[in-house]
């Protein structure tokens, strides 16, 4: 396995376990609080039902809900990278960056902490570009 398949690996399992994490933070809101938006979840834990989430599981959620616009262009650019061969050292670079800022911002999101997050999120998204970049260095 080349070089820059065994990162890309590597990137994608961490931005997953990243997201399974966000799923399980708001899980243990959810229980902590005894606070189900679902009717069912909150007959099988014989509680009322709530009208709305508790604000952690709400700000886990719109965390997800960025994550779900970035990290599948991060798995399909890199994916195509890794398969046209793109240059290794700046690739692994772009894809070591993304993944580092897709964490810094979901930590920085759950935390409320600007201008931290925006500048997490501009990193991404200009590795993404730069993904977009070897992509058409590499076609043309």
């Amino acid at each position: 396995m080349n070089e820059l398949l065994q990162v890309y690996a590597l990137c994608v399992l961490v931005l997953c376990l990243k997201m399974f994490a966000i799923s399980c933070y708001q899980g243990f809101f959810r229980i902590r609080g005894f606070a189900f938006t679902n009717r069912e979840d909150a007959a099988f834990f014989n509680r009322a039902v709530h009208s709305e989430e508790v604000p952690q599981v709400a700000r886990a959620a719109k965390a997800w809900a960025n994550d779900l616009e970035n990290i599948p262009l991060f798995f399909v650019l890199g994916g195509l990278c890794v398969a046209l061969g793109a240059s290794s050292f700046p690739t692994v670079c772009l894809f070591a960056g993304f993944t580092l800022a897709r964490m810094v911002h979901t930590v920085t999101y759950l935390a409320q902490w600007q201008p931290w997050r925006t500048l997490a999120y501009g990193v991404g998204v200009a590795c993404l570009f730069g993904l977009g970049g070897m992509l058409v260095t590499k076609l043309i």
